[in-house]
C-alpha cells in the first residue's frame, strides 16, 4: 500500500510539472554579466585526494550520530518528509528524511551526486547522511528516521535561484561540462528553482558561488512520467550518448529539460567532463555512494556503469573525427 501511495504521489507531482513545462516556452540561453568573484567551477588541484565520503566541509563539520537534535519546525511541502533541527553546538540543519520503506527516496542519490560534482570541482553545500538520529521536541525524546543533513553555515549565505537559460557562464566549458555530467548521471529535475547562488565569506573575502542543489532525481532513467531514481537497473539500461549531429552531441535523455542540451554540447565538452570524472578513483566513487547509504552491491553497479559512460565520452572525439 505504501508503494502504491508513493507511486501516486510521484505521478501526480510529475504530471503537474509536465503540464507546466508544456505551457511554458523555455527562454533562449543568454550569458549575463558576472558578479565580482562569481564562480560555477574551480579546477580541483587536489582532485586525487578529495574525501568524497565527508565532502567539501570535511569530517569535523559532520553531524554527530550520538547527538540529540532539537526540533525547530517540520517541512510542509515536497515529496520527502523533512524538518529543521538544531544540534548541541547550536548549529542548524535542514533534514530531508528517507520515507518509510525507503521507497522513492532521493536522499542516497542526492548525497552521491553532490559528492561526485564536488569531486571534480563544482561547488556544493555541506551535506551529510545519518541513518537515524535522536530528536527532542515538545512530546519528548525519541529516535527518528534519518536522511540528508544540510548544514546552515554562517560562512555560506543562501541567495536567489539562478537560471540555466540566463547566467554568466553560458558558452563556457565548465557550464557545458556541468550539463554533460547531469546527462551522464541521468539527472531529471533540472528546474531553475533547484539552483542557488550562495555568498561564501571566509577571512574577509566574499565569493558568489553558483550551486546546483536538490540532486536526488538522478541515477535512474529520464522518463517524463514518474522517472525512477537511485535505481541500478534503470541506470544500467538507460542510453547515454546516441550520436553526433551537425557537430553537437545527442543524448538519450528523455526528460522535460532536453532543450538545455539540444544543439549545445560538443564532443570536446563531453571529453573535457569525461576526463575530469576519469580522475576519480574507485575508492573515491565508492566513498561518494557510501556517503548516501547505498548498499555496496548497488554502488558497484552504479560505478561500473558510470565508468562505461565515462569511457564512451572519452572516445567520442576520436569517433566523431573519424566519421568526418
Amino acid at each position: 500500500m505504501k508503494r502504491i501511495f508513493g507511486v501516486c504521489v510521484t505521478l501526480l507531482a510529475t504530471m503537474a510539472l509536465a503540464s507546466c513545462a508544456m505551457r511554458t516556452k523555455a527562454p533562449a540561453s543568454q550569458a549575463t554579466a558576472a558578479e565580482p568573484g562569481a564562480t560555477l567551477w574551480e579546477r580541483p588541484a587536489d582532485l586525487a585526494s578529495r574525501d568524497l565520503f565527508h565532502g567539501p566541509w570535511g569530517r569535523d563539520d559532520a553531524p554527530k550520530p550520538d547527538d540529540t537534535y532539537r526540533l525547530v519546525e517540520r517541512k510542509h511541502h515536497g515529496v520527502n518528509p523533512g524538518l529543521t533541527v538544531v544540534d548541541s553546538r547550536g548549529r542548524e540543519w535542514s533534514v530531508k528524511q528517507t520515507p518509510p520503506g525507503n521507497f522513492d527516496s532521493e536522499v542516497p542519490t542526492e548525497l552521491a551526486v553532490s559528492r561526485i560534482l564536488w569531486g571534480i570541482g563544482y561547488h556544493q553545500t555541506p551535506m551529510y547522511f545519518l541513518p537515524s538520529f535522536t530528536l527532542k521536541d515538545a512530546w519528548g525524546t525519541r529516535t527518528e528516521t534519518g536522511g540528508r543533513f544540510r548544514l546552515k553555515d554562517e560562512r555560506l549565505k543562501s541567495g536567489d535561484p539562478w537560471s540555466w537559460q540566463e547566467n554568466p557562464f553560458i558558452g563556457t566549458r565548465p557550464y557545458n561540462g556541468l550539463l554533460v555530467v547531469m546527462m551522464l548521471l541521468n539527472s531529471t529535475d533540472l528546474k531553475n528553482s533547484n539552483n542557488t547562488v550562495y555568498e561564501y565569506r571566509d577571512r574577509g573575502v566574499a565569493q558568489q558561488r553558483y550551486v546546483v542543489r536538490d540532486l536526488g532525481a538522478a541515477l535512474g532513467d529520464t522518463d517524463r512520467i514518474a522517472p525512477r531514481k537511485g535505481s541500478p537497473e534503470a541506470f544500467e539500461q538507460h542510453p547515454y550518448i546516441v550520436g553526433v549531429n551537425n557537430g553537437f552531441v545527442e543524448f538519450g535523455y528523455k526528460g522535460w529539460y532536453e532543450k538545455l542540451v539540444r544543439d549545445r554540447i560538443t564532443p570536446e565538452d563531453v571529453v573535457w567532463a569525461s576526463n575530469l570524472l576519469a580522475q576519480l578513483s574507485d575508492k573515491q566513487l565508492n566513498d561518494a555512494f557510501r556517503s548516501g547509504g547505498f548498499e555496496p552491491a548497488d554502488a558497484d553497479r552504479f560505478i561500473r556503469k558510470l565508468r562505461e559512460k565515462v569511457q564512451q565520452g572519452r572516445e567520442l572525439r576520436a569517433r566523431s573525427t573519424a566519421v568526418r
